[in-house]
């Protein structure tokens, strides 16, 4: 199951919307490898079909053989044939899967197939591991809500920056492509206008190998987000601009020239996105953001499908998400420096005034990259 999960990560990023799936077929006594593969992009073979044309281009037939697999056999026609009927027309005698997929169109249906066909099959091997190279799936599938990790790369003292705005470079050089790796794991990066403005960041993957380039989603409720920005650089990815129109009736000067910053981000090839009706409940002060619902935000990305959220963003929109209760993992670098005065991880819209209301995180990792400390910290434990 290792060498599964293993295939797995080497998914991660490039499944996407999918799950990254990991497979490996060994013969019936266990000791020689027949075949294994990982699930490819989207319309791609899974990874039980790659692992059996592996074991075809090996020669090996797997009739009786085991197979081992970090998620339940799909059982569904979609781009390609259910997983499940693969492993029965291919005769193997016993399968081994890390977790039952909870996509309401599998949810054990994967596993039955094989236990009727008179498959010997078993759950759980490799369980927590095979949930952290999925968990946005997971989550997502199982309440309709991407995954959203927030990044921060900080002083010890909690500054992000000067208060003049340097920043490069706080951590070092291993914390930075360190990150580039969980940016290119996520469906979409999230940033906020202030950023755009300020730093003119193209926030693509670069430096670490991908086969794709996650999507770039832009908090910017007065769709300021200039034509000639550096992030229009980047080839293959889809810009989402999210912001909130004025209301035509009562300022239609204002509502006209929104439409027509609209139009010219569309142009430019941008998706734009109006939180409004319905969707714009909230605001600066009350919606926990930049004049933007960012639960509406959140759940519209949900539906695209994304599994994971990468926030690179400033100290507004990462407060904002704070506050909504809307981050589920936070990744935070801290170089041994003091800065002593700058720019925090996060301003809250409205400030806490009882102790009792900060947001309690749970530790799940840290490591040290050159000299930086990286800090995995969780709204709530990862289940067993």
């Amino acid at each position: 199951m290792q060498r599964s999960l293993a295939l797995a990560r080497q998914a991660v990023g490039l499944s996407n919307p999918n799950p990254a799936v990991g497979c490996v077929i060994v013969s019936a006594d266990g000791r020689t490898l027949l075949g294994q593969g990982h699930t490819q992009a989207v319309g791609g073979p899974h990874a039980e079909v790659m692992a059996l044309r592996d074991a075809a281009a090996r020669g090996h037939s797997v009739r009786g053989a085991q197979v081992y697999v970090t998620l339940e056999p799909c059982a569904h026609h979609g781009r390609t044939p259910p997983c499940c009927d693969a492993l029965v027309a291919a005769g193997v005698a016993r399968v081994v899967a890390s977790l039952a997929d909870p996509n309401p169109q599998v949810a054990g249906q994967g596993l039955a197939r094989l236990r009727a066909a008179g498959i010997a099959v078993e759950l759980g091997d490799g369980q927590a591991q095979a949930r952290d190279i999925n968990i946005g799936f997971l989550q997502r599938m199982a309440t309709g809500r991407p995954w959203v990790r927030a990044k921060a790369a900080a002083s010890l003292d909690g500054m992000t920056a000067l208060p003049n705005g340097q920043s490069q470079w706080i951590t070092s050089a291993q914390a930075r492509r360190d990150g580039q790796a969980w940016r290119q794991r996520a469906c979409v990066v999230l940033t906020g206008i202030g950023t755009v403005l300020a730093d003119d960041p193209l926030l693509n993957v670069r430096d670490w190998p991908s086969a794709r380039q996650p999507h770039l989603a832009i908090a910017d409720s007065a769709l300021r987000t200039p034509l000639q920005a550096r992030l229009w650089q980047v080839p293959g990815r889809q810009v989402l601009v999210f912001g909130r129109p004025p209301q035509a009736a009562a300022q239609r000067q204002a509502w006209q020239a929104w439409q027509e910053r609209r139009a010219a981000l569309q142009a430019r090839g941008a998706q734009v996105v109006a939180l409004d009706g319905q969707e714009a409940v909230g605001s600066g002060e009350q919606g926990g953001g930049p004049g933007l619902d960012l639960a509406a935000l959140i759940a519209h990305l949900g539906r695209l499908p994304v599994n994971e959220i990468h926030v690179e963003a400033g100290a507004r929109l990462n407060g904002g998400l704070l506050q909504a209760g809307l981050v589920d993992e936070w990744l935070v670098y801290l170089a041994p420096q003091l800065l002593g005065a700058g720019r925090p991880i996060a301003a809250l819209p409205q400030p806490w005034s009882r102790l009792e209301q900060a947001a309690r995180l749970h530790w799940h990792g840290m490591h040290m990259l050159g000299d930086t400390l990286r800090l995995q910290l969780r709204a709530r434990p990862l289940q067993a």
